[in-house]
């Protein structure tokens, strides 16, 4: 019988992790699991830890044999974006065991990993398609051609000097004309991360939408508006600086004010493994402490 593989995507991480990452290892060992791990992450342990273990490695997708499972992401939300980097358009469903703060993407609590991969391999849980943006430059290809996002897509003054005026068109009509810090695109996952702290609403994935906020601008009357996905959004910048930041998840790029960005939605989604503990009204509440009055304590 041909043994069940998945597929592990971790970064570097501090020795107070390293019994979660062992627990694991041995227990996908134990259920005679085929391990194939980031060639990078594999590199790390080895170098800081001493790992041992006699995994395959992988670099992309086209690493990984047709039926692994999924991928596992071990760290935070923010390994969980880089993972997607890895995953694009190939359908691989992925879990995260959170070893961050927050745990939006990556649910599964440190404490309860061998009762989530029980789970998970006996195939007990629920796919949730996420929604992801896609972006065109014109000047090019960016992020060698990683040009979509699960959270969002960002622009943002180059320095300190002075706000920048960002303008934007959805399907061909002017929206506005923002004189800000910098503006947010974000998707219903990334609705509860920078979008939320700039003061934009929450939007439950699946509802067919994207939210627009402002970073900062200059004119308090301007406010987060929320639009279907399936519309276009055009946005050209103005800077005295003549540069501008724009920034897709994780990675960031510095680009001159002649370069405009198309933004839409991606032609394809990422399947993130739900166990049925993990409602999402549920994190909600854990997470953002709804419910807690701290007048109690």
């Amino acid at each position: 019988m041909k043994k069940k593989a998945i597929a592990i995507y971790g970064r570097e991480f501090n020795s107070s992790v390293l019994p979660y990452v062992e627990q694991v290892f041995d227990f996908l060992e134990k259920n005679d699991v085929e391990v194939f791990i980031y060639s990078n992450f594999h590199a790390f342990l080895i170098n800081q830890f001493g790992f041992s273990a006699n995994c395959a490695t992988y670099t992309c997708h086209e690493d990984l044999p047709k039926d692994v499972l999924f991928v596992l992401s071990l760290g935070g939300d923010g390994t969980m974006l880089s993972a997607v980097s890895i995953i694009k358009d190939t359908g691989i469903p992925i879990a995260g065991i959170n070893f961050g703060r927050l745990g939006f993407l990556a649910t599964i609590n440190k404490i309860e990993i061998e009762e989530a991969l029980t789970q998970i391999l006996n195939k007990e849980y629920q796919l949730q398609p996420r929604s992801l943006l896609n972006v065109e430059s014109s000047s090019g290809s960016l992020f060698e051609g990683n040009h979509f996002a699960l959270n969002d897509m960002t622009v943002f003054r180059y320095d300190s000097s002075s706000m920048i005026t960002i303008h934007v068109k959805i399907n061909g009509e002017v929206l506005n004309s923002y004189w800000a810090d910098g503006l947010i695109i974000a998707t219903p996952t990334g609705s509860t991360a920078y979008s939320l702290s700039c003061g934009g609403p929450i939007i439950m994935p699946g509802s067919g939408n994207f939210v627009i906020t402002p970073i900062s601008p200059h004119n308090l009357n301007v406010r987060p508006i929320v639009i279907s996905a399936e519309m276009q959004l055009v946005l050209e910048i103005e800077s005295r600086t003549e540069k501008y930041i724009f920034s897709s998840d994780s990675r960031s790029v510095t680009l001159p004010t002649t370069t405009s960005l198309k933004i839409n939605k991606a032609k394809f989604t990422i399947n993130l493994i739900r166990l049925k503990a993990d409602g999402y009204f549920k994190t909600l509440r854990e997470k953002l402490l709804w419910g807690i009055d701290v007048r109690n304590y």
